[in-house]
């Protein structure tokens, strides 16, 4: 192999073939292998809303630096066979610089694809599998991959015996013999990397999905009990939660729907247990009136919504950011609550752990916005830093004769009482209160206690937390969720060119932190808004909360095209 295809810091790999090729199996074993040998990456997937089966892609980005984000294009298409392939073919941009890996009797790339001037090879993948017993196309392109990252094959073999050792030793020794074989098919094929790209930071990376480290951030921050309803693209969260949460006291059950889950981790929380759901948009929307509920009796509940497209029933597997709106001004009338948003698979778990604190500390509910792209993602990343924000909800330790539930405080919490604590009793409900929770209608309980609720959010302090601000100079990029990783790492590109530009990723969505935004845009000339929302949902709610003493441009699209690096930099060097 003697030519070099991608650059010295990063390569990205997509894999595709119809349902049963076995594409997503080879690449998460591709990038499982990486990961072991100390690269940083991401492997998101794209498939159709299938239940089962179904057109697929694995798409690897592998790094020699901790990355978030997809690059430009993709350096290797690599298809086990083209059925459907073209249906995400948008979602794989390549280049005249690519490389387009085909069975010889495939069939011909689709004219979507091979338009991209990308080089074609052919290889006999499906005749050289049936070279060995119980040999399987898909191993043959992982022998391929293999090769051509200069994976070592002590490191592949270890990590089958992982994988495929429940299958016994022949399953597995025919995969290292198919795999062997599509090494050798890549003898004349191009390296994807520089020799400098071979040699990641040592160590062994963590590898864990958005979805997994929302759950693990939320057991992190006291969560013990969840209430489930299944939703693509949020089920991860609750699968992993339900295996978890028992080895700590802590249980979870299944709820037959959206409505009944809400209620049951607003019941929990009642209780005196930290308690969560997981959903996606349209479970998000049937729960807005408990979640109103939760507002009004101050009870603490933890709502991560995982997005995708919508309206509706949407675009189910694919990602997008668009229940920005419903998460801020879905509860009707004034709801005062927290919305916060990851930035990066990583950040999942310490959102979702700091979330829980937010919740628990200012009894109110909080919903943590990530996306298909962030929860259902897997990346390669160093062990997270060990967190405590000292979580403790405010409670009654003991009865007081004339126990006002919803006292009037400086800091607008007040203890909550256990249910079964003597002298602790009172009423909990959707209805406006007086101090002592008694359903009232008067205009003054009205005024206070919405101050009250007001108060606890906007007075809090948090901290640096907000916001990831790094960078300086005239032009900001600012932006939120899995955004943040493409203007990220725009913002790296645009120093390279000479432009100066600071990222201002926000992590707390609400409430606003106006002081805090005025100084992060101090000497801001001009602000691109980045978002993955067709109508600007984050733009206009950005202009509307907070006052910019500079010029603002929205860079926006729906899903499920993920912005990349490259575009941000051009949006930014054509608006200069």
């Amino acid at each position: 192999m003697t030519q070099e295809l991608a650059s010295s810091r990063s390569v990205s790999i997509a894999v595709a073939g119809s349902g049963g090729a076995g594409a997503m199996t080879t690449g998460n074993l591709l990038f499982d292998v990486a990961a072991k040998q100390g690269w940083f990456g991401t492997l998101t997937r794209t498939l159709g809303p299938q239940i089962r089966g179904g057109e697929a892609a694995a798409m690897v980005r592998l790094t020699t630096a901790p990355t978030s984000s997809p690059d430009d294009f993709f350096h290797v298409l690599l298809a086990i066979d083209w059925k459907n392939v073209e249906r995400f073919a948008a979602e794989i941009p390549l280049t005249s610089d690519s490389i387009i890996i085909s069975d010889v009797d495939g069939g011909d790339v689709p004219e979507v694809i091979s338009r991209s001037g990308a080089k074609i090879v052919q290889l006999p993948i499906a005749k050289t599998a049936k070279q060995i017993k119980q040999g399987r196309p898909n191993m043959i392109a992982l022998g391929i991959l293999a090769e051509m990252v200069s994976l070592p094959e002590r490191t592949l073999s270890d990590m089958l015996e992982k994988k495929l050792g429940r299958k016994g030793q022949e399953a597995v020794q025919s995969s290292l013999d198919t795999i062997k074989l599509g090494r050798e098919l890549a003898a004349d094929l191009p390296v994807v990397a520089k020799a400098d790209f071979e040699q990641p930071a040592p160590g062994e990376r963590m590898v864990i999905s958005g979805n997994e480290a929302a759950g693990w951030g939320a057991i992190k921050g006291g969560i013990r009990f969840v209430a489930a309803y299944p939703i693509t693209p949020a089920t991860e969260v609750l699968e992993w939660m339900s295996s978890a949460l028992p080895k700590l006291g802590g249980s979870l059950v299944q709820a037959e729907d959206e409505l009944s889950s809400i209620n049951m981790a607003i019941g929990g929380s009642y209780g005196g247990i930290p308690s969560l759901t997981a959903t996606s948009g349209p479970g998000l929307a049937l729960m807005t009136e408990s979640i109103g509920l939760a507002v009004a009796s101050e009870v603490p509940v933890v709502i991560v919504n995982v997005m995708r497209g919508g309206p509706s029933t949407g675009l189910p597997t694919k990602s997008e950011q668009s229940d920005l709106n419903i998460a801020i001004y879905g509860l009707h009338g004034d709801a005062p609550h927290i919305v916060t948003a990851p930035m990066a698979v990583e950040d999942c778990l310490f959102t979702a752990q700091w979330s829980v604190h937010l919740a628990e500390s200012l009894q109110a509910p909080a919903i943590m916005l990530s996306d298909q792209f962030m929860g259902q993602a897997r990346a390669a990343v160093e062990k997270p830093e060990e967190i405590d924000f000292g979580t403790k909800r405010e409670v009654l330790t003991e009865g007081v004769e004339g126990y006002e539930r919803y006292a009037v405080t400086d800091s607008g919490v007040s203890p909550m009482a256990i249910p079964g604590l003597p002298g602790g009793q009172y009423t909990a409900d959707g209805l406006e209160h007086s101090p002592t929770g008694t359903p009232s209608t008067q205009d003054a309980h009205h005024a206070e206690q919405m101050d009250k609720r007001l108060r606890k959010l906007t007075e809090f302090d948090y901290a640096d937390h907000w916001a990831a601000i790094e960078g300086d100079g005239d032009i900001a990029i600012v932006t939120w969720g899995s955004t943040t990783g493409a203007a990220r790492e725009a913002a790296e590109r645009l120093r390279e060119f000479g432009i100066n530009a600071k990222l201002i990723a926000i992590r707390l969505l609400s409430p606003v932190q106006p002081e805090k935004m005025a100084a992060a845009l101090a000497g801001v000339e001009k602000m691109l808004v980045v978002e993955q929302t067709h109508s600007a949902q984050f733009f206009r709610y950005v202009r509307a909360q907070y006052d910019l003493p500079c010029q603002a441009k929205a860079f926006n699209r729906a899903g499920p095209i993920i912005i990349r690096p490259g575009e941000i930099v051009n949006e930014i060097k054509n608006w200069s």
